[in-house]
């Protein structure tokens, strides 16, 4: 039993001295906190003569920007100098068949209310047929008559009018 009673002895003395034993904890790793630069993203600026980027819509160098066609007075031939324009939302239409135009016709307002609402329309008609013909399908394309109701300038001489006798190319759906 002496020997049974030393050995008991020296295990809790085993123990007391393990659990007395102090040693010095590892050190946690110190974590760096780097500031990390916000990724930048860079875009490259749209090609102003790609008229299947919706992007040219804000792009003051695309003829997409430019939505207005204007008119000589009683015309309703559009002039050479926008056809380009009329051109370029043509081939956006061809290359996009959700998107959806209004052409919305105006005049001057000389001539009667119903001579210059047939004159919108024939104006809005002329611009339907050259964007028909650069691949925008029918269903694309909205003709609407304002006439002389809606005039962007309201003084009565030439500098004014001719900025009544135009078609506002309005998307609602691009």
């Amino acid at each position: 039993m002496k020997i049974a009673l030393r050995s008991l002895l020296a295990l809790i003395v085993a123990i007391a001295v393990a659990a007395c034993q102090t040693t010095e904890p590892e050190p946690e790793p110190v974590e760096q906190v780097t500031e990390e630069a916000p990724e930048v993203v860079t875009e490259a600026a749209p090609d102003p003569r790609d008229y299947s980027d919706p992007r040219n819509f804000d792009n003051a160098e695309s003829l997409l920007s430019k939505r207005v066609i204007y008119f000589d007075f009683d015309k309703s031939d559009v002039k050479a100098e926008y056809r380009d324009i009329v051109a370029a939302h043509a081939a956006y239409m061809a290359s996009h068949g959700s998107a959806r135009v209004t052409l919305e016709g105006h005049a001057d307002e000389r001539g009667t209310r119903e001579y210059n609402l047939g004159l919108g329309e024939r104006r809005g008609n002329s611009v339907n047929g050259l964007l028909s013909a650069g691949g925008a399908t029918g269903n694309q394309l909205n003709v609407v008559s304002y006439g002389e109701e809606r005039p962007v300038c309201r003084v009565s001489d030439e500098d004014c009018w001719w900025q009544n006798r135009r078609v506002e190319i309005v998307y609602t759906a691009r």
